[in-house]
């Protein structure tokens, strides 16, 4: 099943503001992946809030919905150290959509 992937303004800056470059091609390719329908390592989080885990450097994190079935939206992200933050953070992003 092929999913459409709308990244928030949040996600977008959070994105931009890596400064690993491996992470952030491991991260395009994961969300390639996610548009194709294959989520990988991922769980629930709460209040239609998941996480998707990414192994490289410091363990980050990328906070999404799903909508409709078919539109995934990406909401935030962060890494491991800052993840009860970013799960509080993404949840009350998804109640305001």
């Amino acid at each position: 099943m092929a999913y459409t992937v709308i990244m928030s303004e949040t996600f977008r800056r959070w994105m931009r503001a890596l400064r690993n470059r491996q992470a952030q091609a491991r991260l395009a390719v994961r969300l390639d992946r996610v548009a194709d329908g294959n989520f990988g390592d991922h769980r629930s989080v709460g209040q239609r809030v998941s996480e998707l885990r990414i192994n490289v450097a410091q363990g980050y994190r990328v906070y999404y919905t799903i909508r409709d079935k078919t539109l995934v939206i990406l909401l935030c992200g962060g890494d491991k150290a800052s993840q009860q933050q970013d799960i509080h953070r993404a949840q009350q992003m998804e109640r305001e959509l």
